[in-house]
């Protein structure tokens, strides 16, 4: 790498989503001059927040899981101001239900998940285990293990196909954005220690307020809006209004279909798809924040996001949100099945649908959880497409990223160990 140009010019990210504001701040608090280009209107990529009809939605049904590591050692977690949910979900079938909660976080529901209807009492102890070695094990251990997929490790550890299908089913619908199961059992576990270890919640001010966090720290002009890249050239990027800016390395931190497009060495996998609704309703339906999945498949999940972040309303009336596998289920449709989830809905306001043809990467076996990040001397890739599909996923592939750009550069800028 030109030494010459490394003093003079920053280095470029394309993309202002989380792993490019990670790979960002990791150059620059490493002294490393960085611009970040983004084609949208605002930092963050799938996770924004917009205000709507008095209401903070977020873009497509999110969370955030307070024990994913790099987002510890990278946010700020406390001026987040978390809202937590309920650690447990009520699973609703044609007409019952069954409350399935972590007993160490609600010890009075401890005995109800231990009868609920779900699966046989041999089906908890195999859930109790899965959770207990999840748990117990180093994050690197469950990296490594036997992979297969989801549907098929659970089977393996002894879990009857009503467990699987009356709750882990529908649950990893939601998270997986796929009910057949055929994520890779290693990313499984990994985000079953997650959910285990931590809390789910959302940012008292809506997701957003995560990327934002991580821009702040940024120098002021480090991010340009409205800057879309049409090529990555050999000496930088030529944007879409003919513009060409010049660095000693290009990180493209766009999503994984902008990535294939700007760098050959890139395979854009498949796609999940998922659409949100958002409802308004008078008053809270729940009087709790739990989350409902759906083991009938018309829905994948549903919450009223006020019982957890009050603030998400600007006026006090409640707010809902149900996701759905893919792009073609109508509103009238969710609300049908949400009037038998809730009842009667028909005070309702439909506010918003979010739908999301590319929320999240698929992760059949074998999934790799570390793609290379370093294509060439100075050309580089992050993004939750080269790790885990999730937040910490596209933060840790950021850290990465920056880190191969540090290793590359002239011995004057060295990194910085990170914390694990």
């Amino acid at each position: 790498m030109d030494s010459d140009r490394g003093t003079r010019e920053p280095v470029i990210v394309v993309g202002a989503g989380m792993a490019g504001l990670a790979c960002a701040l990791r150059l620059h608090e490493a002294g490393v001059p960085v611009r970040v280009l983004e084609a949208s209107d605002g930092v963050g990529g799938r996770v924004r927040t917009d205000l709507v009809a008095g209401f903070r939605l977020d873009r497509g049904y999110q969370v955030f899981i307070s024990s994913y590591p790099e987002a510890r050692r990278v946010l700020d977690i406390g001026a987040l101001d978390l809202r937590p949910f309920s650690s447990g979900v009520i699973v609703r079938g044609r007409t019952a239900e069954a409350r399935v909660m972590l007993p160490w976080r609600h010890p009075g529901h401890a005995f109800s998940a231990l009868m609920a209807g779900v699966g046989t009492l041999k089906d908890k102890a195999v859930l109790s285990a899965v959770t207990g070695r999840d748990l117990a094990l180093p994050a690197s251990v469950l990296r490594e293990g036997a992979e297969r997929r989801t549907d098929e490790e659970l089977r393996a550890w002894g879990m009857s196909p009503k467990m699987i299908d009356c709750l882990m089913r529908p649950f990893l619908a939601g998270v997986l954005l796929e009910r057949e199961l055929e994520t890779s059992s290693r990313v499984f576990h990994l985000l079953w220690r997650s959910f285990a270890r931590g809390t789910i919640g959302l940012p008292a001010h809506g997701m957003g307020e995560i990327p934002r966090q991580l821009a702040d720290r940024l120098p002021p002009g480090t991010v340009t809006l409205g800057a879309r890249v049409e090529e990555v050239t050999d000496g930088g990027v030529r944007l879409a209004d003919g513009t060409t800016i010049s660095g000693p390395a290009v990180v493209v931190a766009a999503d994984p279909h902008t990535a294939a497009r700007l760098l050959e060495e890139i395979e854009a996998p498949p796609m999940r798809a998922v659409t949100t609704f958002y409802h308004a309703a008078p008053r809270s339906p729940m009087g709790e924040p739990t989350q409902i999945v759906d083991a009938t498949g018309v829905i994948t999940d549903t919450l009223v996001v006020t019982d957890a972040a009050p603030e998400y309303s600007l006026d006090g009336r409640a707010l809902v949100s149900t996701s759905v596998l893919g792009l073609d289920v109508d509103e009238r449709t969710v609300l049908r099945r949400l009037g038998e989830i809730y009842g009667d809905t028909s005070g309702w306001e439909h506010v918003a649908t979010y739908p999301i043809p590319a929320a999240l990467p698929a992760m059949p076996p074998p999934h790799p959880l570390r793609k290379p990040v370093r294509l060439r001397s100075g050309r580089y890739v992050c993004g939750d497409h080269r790790d885990t599909g999730s937040l910490q996923g596209a933060l840790v592939s950021g850290r990465r990223a920056a880190d191969a750009v540090l290793a590359d550069l002239p011995s004057r800028v060295r990194p910085r160990s990170p914390a694990m």
